[in-house]
């Protein structure tokens, strides 16, 4: 058991002087099978702590729920942390922001009327609290008091952005300390006044967040923390990348002169991140100022571990740093795996959603149009009967985040957000079908928490639809369509295929995209996320232990056209400039 405590100028591990020299690395970005791989690269580059994120609404996707298996496995990460002889950093929020969906926060949470976000309201509290109690009962052993590795815990997260209700802060920290946290606690604001004032709890220790000009921002954090260790709790090493933008890259060179002064400053850091990892599944975040820019699958966010945990030149340009600074560990040879040659397979087998969507879920039926909360889902087809002799305009309230229609089974068109698109002309009437995709909630700002889907009013000319029909469809279920369902001839809307494919080991690999259209992909019913043509990335991560020696099994569901029904494996990812 060790003594962590906030000196006048420093921390203090058991009594002497201790500098923090963090990394991020999310578990829940990470499979974990390669979670040690990521910690011991980062121990390597010369850190001595690993900080993350934990994020509510992948633990709690339903009130009531906190599950803690698989990639979310928080306490076995950190005994990862404490086996690599490494301390750790929690961050549990309850919001993260972290360009995850909807900033952590679960969607269940905004379902109740009324209730507060990130105030002090006591249907949010009662949520907050039920979440905290579970995160904090995994956390309080592995204090270092306790023998374990953490250190510190982070109080809310660039509160100070959001809005400045101190009592509600007031009251988590006195949560954490009833939950029995007993190390130090921190908050993290960027380093300007307003968002210092507002987001900072007296008592607390201020950190900052920012990846340049280190010196001018610690002397700004300084006048808001006038005693205590100066720490940049997010040293932004890298950036992430929406749909349709460009790959973002800064300069390793560049990057290490800013971790050099701020070390030369004699301040902690938190490198975000050293490791991105990536937003498997349907967990991206997005950002909305004024234009709804959904965040891509890869998390690369050209850290010092690349995607797939491979050392890259900002690895080696940061450990120099550090090596000034403090000891640094023996640097091995790292394996030098021969990459596999790419190779492909042909999707075939086609299951079209319109043919039979029977087979892909159960319809609902209702008086209104639904929202995709209304539905508890992600993906959901909306079904009615449009009377009209004529041609007629479609016009929705609002479209989040993108809608296929069709009409009688044929395509008509296609409503995106990120234009703005909120009506479309049908050439006549029929049997309307919307399929309708979330592609991720705003994790930053004030649309936190806003509904997804079809937001109505929707008519149709002068009409107004009142009886649907609805198909809330499980896409962790797509796998498992060929069981109870024979394949069809490909045709318009969206398709599953599936392909097999041999390995000789169980080793990374990258699947391209850039054949494809939009849609989603699974090796072996593990959902890899997201792809979309328009880039900026043309290949999804495939991490070594989801597939296995022999046999394995690629899904793919194309929403809107697969001119190429071949699966292309590489070695190499692929985040370049867009194709817009």
């Amino acid at each position: 058991m060790s003594d962590f405590a906030i000196g006048e100028s420093e921390f203090l591990l058991d009594g002497k002087p201790f500098r923090i020299l963090s990394g991020a690395l999310h578990y829940f970005r990470i499979h974990p099978d390669q979670w040690a791989d990521r910690i011991e690269k980062a121990r390597l580059m010369g850190l001595n702590t690993i900080e993350t994120y934990v994020p509510w609404n992948a633990h709690s996707p339903r009130r009531g729920v906190f599950d803690t298996t698989g990639m979310l496995d928080l306490e076995l990460f950190l005994r990862r942390v404490a086996e690599a002889g490494l301390h750790a950093i929690v961050r549990p929020g309850p919001y993260i922001c972290a360009e995850w969906d909807n900033g952590g926060l679960p969607a269940w949470l905004f379902r109740q009327p009324g209730v507060g976000v990130r105030r002090y309201e006591p249907q949010y509290l009662a949520a907050v609290g039920e979440y905290l109690s579970e995160v904090l009962r995994i956390v309080r052993p592995l204090q270092v008091d306790q023998g374990g590795p953490v250190l510190l815990l982070q109080v809310e997260n660039e509160y100070g952005a959001f809005g400045n209700d101190s009592t509600y802060l007031k009251w988590l920290v006195e949560l954490f300390r009833a939950e029995g946290i007993t190390v130090p606690l921190v908050t993290v604001d960027q380093p300007e006044d307003a968002m210092l004032t507002a987001g900072g709890i007296d008592g607390v220790l201020r950190t900052g967040s920012f990846g340049s000009r280190s010196v001018e921002r610690l002397s700004t954090l300084r006048t808001h923390q006038p005693t205590g260790p100066l720490m940049c709790m997010e040293f932004w090493d890298g950036w992430f990348d929406h749909w349709g933008g460009p790959h973002h890259t800064t300069s390793a060179t560049e990057a290490a002169a800013e971790l050099d002064a701020l070390l030369s400053a004699g301040a902690s850091v938190n490198i975000y991140m050293v490791h991105g990892g990536t937003n498997f599944g349907l967990t991206n975040g997005a950002n909305d100022k004024g234009v709804y820019r959904p965040t891509i699958t890869s998390y690369d966010y050209d850290a010092p571990l690349d995607e797939a945990g491979r050392p890259t030149a900002k690895f080696h340009a940061f450990r120099e740093v550090i090596a000034r600074h403090a000891p640094v560990p023996p640097l091995p040879d790292f394996d030098q795996v021969v990459p596999t040659p790419e190779f492909s397979a042909e999707l075939g087998e086609p299951i079209r959603l319109l043919d039979r969507p029977d087979n892909w879920g159960t319809w609902r039926a209702h008086d209104e149009l639904p929202t995709l909360d209304d539905l508890d889902t992600q993906f959901a087809l909306y079904r009615t009967q449009v009377d009209v002799d004529g041609p007629a305009v479609l016009a929705l309230g609002e479209v989040r985040d993108r809608a296929h229609v069709f009409l009688d089974g044929d395509p008509v068109g296609v409503l995106s957000r990120e234009d703005h698109d909120r009506a479309i002309t049908l050439p006549r009437g029929g049997r309307l079908d919307l399929i309708v995709e979330d592609q991720g909630r705003v994790n930053y700002g004030a649309r936190i928490g806003e509904p997804k889907g079809l937001i109505g009013p929707l008519q149709v000319g002068a009409h107004t639809p009142s009886a649907w029909q609805t198909l809330a469809i499980d896409l962790d279920a797509v796998p498992e369509l060929w069981k109870d369902t024979l394949p069809s001839a490909a045709g318009v809307g969206p398709t599953a295929y599936r392909a097999s494919f041999t390995v000789e080991e169980a080793t990374d690999l990258f699947l391209r995209t850039d054949a494809w259209g939009k849609g989603f992909a699974w090796i072996n019913g593990f959902c890899l996320g997201r792809y979309w043509r328009r880039g900026p990335q043309h290949t999804l991560y495939i991490p070594g232990p989801a597939l296995r020696a022999g046999t394995n099994e690629l899904v793919v569901l194309e929403l809107d056209t697969l001119s190429d029904p071949t699966a292309r494996f590489a070695p190499d990812p692929d985040l370049g400039p867009t194709d817009l």
